[in-house]
C-alpha cells in the first residue's frame, strides 16, 4: 500500500516548533514493479486553501504530481516538499538524522485502536512548498569511470552525500577522517577489507566504516551506495 503523505519542515521551523531538527532526504529506488509511482511534489503551485480543502474532501492526491519510477532512479526530498512511497517500491532512503514528519494525508485508514492516525494539518500547511518539486539532485555528477568500476555521486547537500559505485573488480576508498562511510549493497555482492579484516556483503546488507579507519577495499561485483555526512 502507499505510505501516507508526509512533509517535512526545514531546520529553522523545527527548531522554533519542535526543538529538533528538520528533514531533508534522498530516495534511491534499487527496485521496483512495472508501473509503480510515488507521489513527488504538487502539479502546479496551489494556495493554502485548496491544500487544505482538498485534505479534507480526500482529492489531494489529484493535486500532486505522480512520478513513475524505475530501478536506479533518485529522488531528492527536500525539507517541505511534499510526498509519499508508493506501492511495489523497494528503495533506500539517505536522510538527515530527524525523525520530524508531518502527516498531511493517510487514505482514510485506521490504527490499531480502530481510529484514523492524527494528521498535522496545520504544521503542513505552514511548511509545505505548494509547487512542483525541482527535478534532480544537488551535486550529481560522474566521479570517476575505469575497468574496475564507475563511481557517480547521486547528491550532494549540507547534510549527506551519497555516490553510487557500480563494481566489477576493485575499488579503494581513503578515510578523511571527517566522516564515516555507510556502505549499502544494493545488487550483487563484495567483500570489504579494513583494517586487516575482511566482510562480505550480499544485496540488502550495509557496513559501517568509522572516520578514523585508516581506508576501505572494496572487491567483487555489484551496485552499492556510499554515504557520508
Amino acid at each position: 500500500q502507499f505510505l501516507s503523505i508526509q512533509v517535512h519542515p526545514d531546520d529553522g521551523y523545527a527548531r522554533r516548533v519542535e526543538g529538533g531538527r528538520g528533514k531533508t532526504e534522498m530516495w534511491y529506488v534499487v527496485d521496483c514493479e512495472p508501473d509503480a509511482f510515488l507521489y513527488f511534489g504538487f502539479e502546479r503551485e496551489i494556495s493554502a486553501e485548496e491544500m487544505r480543502r482538498r485534505i479534507a474532501d480526500h482529492t489531494i492526491t489529484e493535486a500532486l504530481h505522480r512520478a513513475p519510477v524505475h530501478k536506479g532512479d533518485v529522488f531528492f526530498i527536500g525539507a517541505g516538499t511534499i510526498h509519499a512511497i508508493g506501492a511495489g517500491i523497494l528503495l533506500a532512503e539517505i536522510q538527515q538524522n530527524s525523525n520530524t514528519t508531518y502527516r498531511v494525508y493517510d487514505f482514510g485508514r485506521v490504527g490499531a485502536d480502530g481510529k484514523p492516525r492524527e494528521l498535522h494539518v496545520d504544521k503542513a500547511l505552514d511548511v509545505t512548498l505548494r509547487a512542483p518539486a525541482p527535478a534532480g539532485a544537488p551535486g550529481a555528477e560522474m566521479l570517476a569511470e575505469t575497468a574496475d568500476f564507475r563511481l557517480r555521486r547521486l547528491a550532494k547537500c549540507d547534510y549527506f552525500t551519497v555516490d553510487a559505485l557500480a563494481l566489477s573488480g576493485n575499488y579503494r576508498r581513503e578515510m578523511t577522517g571527517d566522516s564515516f562511510v555507510s556502505v549499502l549493497c544494493t545488487e550483487g555482492g563484495a567483500a570489504l577489507s579494513c583494517g586487516g579484516e575482511e566482510f562480505p556483503l550480499r544485496a540488502g546488507e550495509s557496513l559501517f566504516v568509522p572516520a578514523d579507519a585508516p581506508g576501505f577495499a572494496l572487491a567483487g561485483n555489484g551496485e552499492l551506495l556510499l554515504t557520508t555526512v
